[in-house]
């Protein structure tokens, strides 16, 4: 897949290069911005499982 955008890309390695960069930069971009936080709240990685904490973990002797 790869091979096959670089392939499709105008310009000499040095433009490709660059607009391959351009297209890396611009994915992040909409991945850090639409993506991510659209998704954060379905997820919800911040918050725990577990409310209370077990009498096992509380009991050590």
């Amino acid at each position: 897949m790869y091979a096959w955008i670089w392939r499709h890309l105008p310009g000499q390695w040095q433009a490709k290069t660059a607009i391959a960069a351009a297209l890396i930069l611009a994915a992040a971009a909409v991945l850090w911005y639409v993506v991510f936080p659209w998704l954060e709240p379905k997820i919800q990685f911040d918050r725990g499982v577990i409310n209370t904490p077990s009498s096992s973990a509380t009991d050590r002797r």
